[in-house]
């Protein structure tokens, strides 16, 4: 029998790359390593994320992490274009994981909002010290120089490259008052950027983690207790070992961490094959503990009798009851959305190598600061023995800011005194994660005789992300209330409360979070309410957020109502809302701001059949100064499919404590024929730049739904729209 040949998909597109000429590969360092021959090539360091080579290429420090997100493009061309620095001569370096280099975090819609104003102080400073060094070198006053496009230029016409200036400049101080460049003379920020990584994206040199080998490296699967928080009792190892290739089986003992319980079965071998068959061949019994009673449907009852009853004071204005009772029309509605699971395209997995007090890991994590805290904290070393290299992502959406599989990794390195990689099935990545929360809502509000609203009640009950952190938390933190509660609406008298709701499952951050629900209930039920007024959806929307204002929230990025409203009469431009569709076909309209940004979306939908199917998204995004448009564009095309994927087939469910579904065959996501064509439109802006990758996820799902409601005149208040048999 011949032996079965592994050839992976990245191998294949490399053969393909090098096949067509090879020159595909060359990074930008390669291009420019001769330029100075055999010398040795010194180095300029001005700070922590800027290294210049006397050659002239330029290394930039990316500290967060990429998952499609653009990050290491973004954050890198702000140094670049601050630096004057040929973006061609750029190559990226990956930071580890260590708090030098400040929040590492990549969740939240944060990284560039964050670091923007830090990126360009660093591009600056690199900036200056060339022009320094350079007029020190002429002998002429430093205002008689300028940088362009990798060269210092002197009044009179004469250059010098950056490089050139290497050994001169490190003698140089580093200035304490950093100028920076006038925005108008950006030349990378506000443009269409090409990612630095496209074109190891497109040819299969990128390593992810699933790609790291190291020599003598084993294979890990790892058996988990169905229901969450169970044990093991026992196990049977007898028939894992007969699987070729399987090594041993060894039990992962319990174990606490402030982002939940590991422990179970560890299966070792050869392969990656071998380790999966063998996991399938365990006997193992449980100890399921008392989350085996967890029945997602009764749950779900649960906590929408909890919305129908007075609840947790979130915030108040004015009376509400007084203000229903005497309205011209009150109109309630029930809203109930199941937990959603991440399912990023490659799975959680982590390589690991325990030797003696030391330990480095190689995994695709948002957050490898709390990654190389928990791995020093389990094994009982100092910080500095620990290091976390981030590989590039396979998507994230929040799910690997969560270290547990990167621990389980270091655990089994331990335990058998080798390198190990711990990969995941999908089965384990649908079964074992961490869920968007469940929820359910109640929404009540009154209209005078004009059809204004003139009061307004939303409770909402779900399991709070805090309940992983601090076991016992049921009710939501201040945050998640926040966004039921800071809505940009005119409204005098206003109530938000919450109920209680204990957390069974492990619930996470997921793509824009708590919005998706809020932003689900609110702008289906505002649609609701422009229809019982009898009218338009978006007229009715400005009318209820009301006069320009900064809403006076507790951020320290306050909201702009005008900017809020500028989306949503500019998406109804780029879409022509009142010109008529083609028969069978309707519009359906969203409005959110969250992530400190802006979005407007509008879908266009038909029934065929009585099958829902999207034909055009339009999507306007406000996040302040657009640092790189081709990201932003990306971002919002990805969040349309996201939010799709919700709205037709996100739901996960538990029966007698475990998750019942396993792979894309039940957890189904949008595919190419069901996908729309996606019009983006970005808002020109001189303000600080702010999220881009989850804030165009809330606003589609209840679109679609508001679409639905003008074409059949049936309004849905659950999801997914698969439960109805509408896709």
């Amino acid at each position: 029998m011949s032996e079965i040949q592994n050839i992976s998909r990245r191998n294949f597109i490399k053969n393909i790359g090098l096949a067509s000429g090879g020159l595909i590969l060359a990074s930008n360092y390669t291009l420019f390593a001769n330029e100075i021959g055999n010398q040795a090539v010194r180095e300029f360091i001005p700070n922590l994320f800027v290294q210049l080579n006397s050659d002239g290429s330029v290394i930039l420090v990316a500290s967060r992490s990429e998952m499609g997100n653009g990050v290491r493009t973004s954050l890198t061309s702000v140094v670049a274009d601050e630096m004057e620095a040929d973006w061609n001569r750029i190559t990226v370096k990956q930071a580890v994981g260590d708090a030098k280099y400040g929040d590492q975090n990549t969740d939240g819609s944060r990284s560039v909002t964050d670091f923007y104003e830090t990126m360009r102080k660093m591009g600056a400073m690199a900036r200056m010290m060339l022009i320094s060094a350079a007029a020190k070198k002429w002998q002429v006053p430093e205002s008689e120089c300028t940088a362009q496009n990798h060269f210092i230029i002197h009044s009179s016409g004469k250059t010098i490259g950056f490089g050139d200036l290497v050994e001169l400049v490190q003698t140089l101080p580093v200035p304490t008052n950093i100028i920076l460049k006038d925005p108008k003379n950006f030349k990378y920020i506000g443009k269409t950027l090409k990612g630095i990584d496209v074109k190891d994206f497109s040819n299969g040199s990128a390593i992810y983690g699933l790609d790291k080998r190291l020599p003598n490296m084993k294979f890990v699967a790892i058996a988990r207790c169905p229901v969450t928080f169970g044990t093991v009792k026992s196990f049977n190892k007898t028939a894992a070992m007969k699987i070729r290739g399987v090594e041993d089986v060894i039990e992962i003992p319990r174990i606490e961490r402030p982002f939940g319980a590991l422990g179970g079965i560890a299966v070792i071998a050869s392969n990656t094959w071998a380790a999966f068959k063998g996991k399938e061949a365990l006997e193992i019994e449980w100890n399921y503990g008392k989350n085996e009673s967890y029945d997602s449907e009764k749950y779900m009852n649960e906590i929408t009798e909890r919305v129908h009853k007075s609840g947790k004071v979130e915030k108040e204005i004015g009376d509400v009851n007084k203000a229903f009772s005497e309205a011209t029309k009150v109109v309630e509605s029930t809203f109930q959305l199941p937990h959603l699971a991440h399912t990023p395209m490659e799975v959680p997995n982590a390589v690991a190598w325990v030797q003696g007090d030391t330990c480095e890991v190689w995994a695709p994590t948002q957050s490898p600061q709390t990654a190389r805290e928990e791995v020093f904290t389990y094994l009982g070393t100092t910080i500095d023995k620990v290091t976390i290299n981030v590989t590039f992502l396979g998507g994230g959406f929040g799910r690997k800011s969560k270290p547990d599989y990167i621990v389980e990794a270091v655990m089994v390195s331990k335990a058998i005194n080798a390198p190990v990689q711990v990969i995941w099935t999908r089965e384990d990545d649908i079964q074992h994660g961490y869920y968007h929360t469940v929820s359910a809502q109640y929404l009540k509000a009154s209209l005078d005789s004009q059809g204004n609203v003139t009061g307004w009640l939303h409770r909402s009950a779900f399991p709070s992300i805090a309940s992983t952190f601090e076991p016992g938390t049921d009710y939501p933190a201040g945050w998640e209330a926040s966004t039921a509660s800071d809505v940009p609406f005119a409204i005098r008298n206003f109530k938000t409360e919450s109920g209680q709701a204990p957390a069974l499952v492990r619930i996470g951050w997921m793509r824009s979070v708590i919005n998706i629900l809020h932003g689900f209930s609110i702008n289906v039920f505002v649609d609701e309410l422009a229809h019982a007024a009898q009218q338009d959806p978006i007229e009715f929307r400005l009318k209820l957020i009301g006069e320009d204002r900064i809403e006076d929230t507790k951020d320290s990025i306050k909201y702009n109502t005008a900017r809020l409203k500028y989306v949503l009469k500019k998406v109804a431009k780029n879409a022509n809302w009142d010109k008529p569709l083609p028969k069978g076909h309707a519009y359906g309209v969203a409005v959110q701001y969250s992530f400190y940004s802006y979005v407007a979306s509008i879908v266009e939908v038909s029934m065929v059949e009585n099958k829902v199917k999207v034909h055009n998204v339009y999507t306007v995004i406000d996040c302040g100064t657009a640092v790189n448009r081709d990201t932003i564009k990306s971002q919002m095309e990805g969040a349309a499919i996201f939010g799709m994927s919700i709205a037709y087939y996100g739901k996960i469910t538990a029966k007698d404590g475990a998750i019942e579904q396993s792979n894309f065959a039940d957890c189904r996501l949008i595919r190419m024929n069901e996908s729309p064509t996606v019009h983006v439109e970005i808002v020109e802006s001189t303000d600080k730049p702010t999220g881009v990758g989850e804030p165009g996820v809330p606003v589609i799902a209840p679109a679609i739904i508001n679409a639905i409601f003008k074409l059949t005149g049936k309004r849905y208040y659950n999801l997914p729209l698969s439960d109805y048999d509408l896709v």
